[in-house]
C-alpha cells in the first residue's frame, strides 16, 4: 500500500511538471521568444554544405561549421562576419537574425582555383 501511494505522488509532481512545461513553451510561443538555431555547415572546396539557410527573423543563429580538406573562411557582410576555418577543426559563429531578406555568404580565405565561385544564401524570413 505503501508503494502505491508513493507511486501516485510521483505521477502527481510528474504531471504538475509536465503541465507547467507546456504552459510555459505556449507562452514563450505567444510572446515572440525565439530559441537557438543551430545549423552545422560544412566547408570543402568549392562548396558550403548546406548552401542555402533558411531562419527566422529575431531568432539567435548558431553556425557550427566544419572546414573539411583546406583552410576556408566564412564571410556574411550584412552581418558583419568574416570568420576564418582552419581545416580539420569546428568553429561556432553566433549572430541575432535583426533583419529579413536573402544574403550571400562566401568564403573569405583563397582555397583554390574555385575559391570565387564558393559562396551560399542566408534567407532570414518574418
Amino acid at each position: 500500500m505503501n508503494s502505491l501511494r508513493m507511486m501516485l505522488i510521483g505521477l502527481t509532481i510528474l504531471s504538475a511538471a509536465s503541465t507547467r512545461t507546456v504552459a510555459q513553451v505556449a507562452k514563450d510561443a505567444g510572446t515572440g521568444v525565439q530559441g537557438v538555431h543551430e545549423i552545422r555547415v560544412t566547408l570543402r572546396k568549392y562548396e558550403f554544405t548546406p548552401g542555402l539557410l533558411r531562419v527566422r527573423k529575431g531568432e539567435q543563429v548558431k553556425l557550427v561549421m566544419a572546414a573539411a580538406d583546406h583552410d576556408h573562411g566564412f564571410k556574411l557582410d550584412d552581418f558583419d562576419i568574416n570568420q576564418k576555418i582552419p581545416k580539420g577543426t569546428t568553429v561556432v559563429v553566433e549572430f541575432t537574425a535583426d533583419k529579413t531578406g536573402t544574403f550571400q555568404f562566401r568564403c573569405s580565405n583563397v582555397c583554390g582555383i574555385g575559391h570565387r565561385g564558393m559562396k551560399g544564401t542566408l534567407v532570414l524570413e518574418e
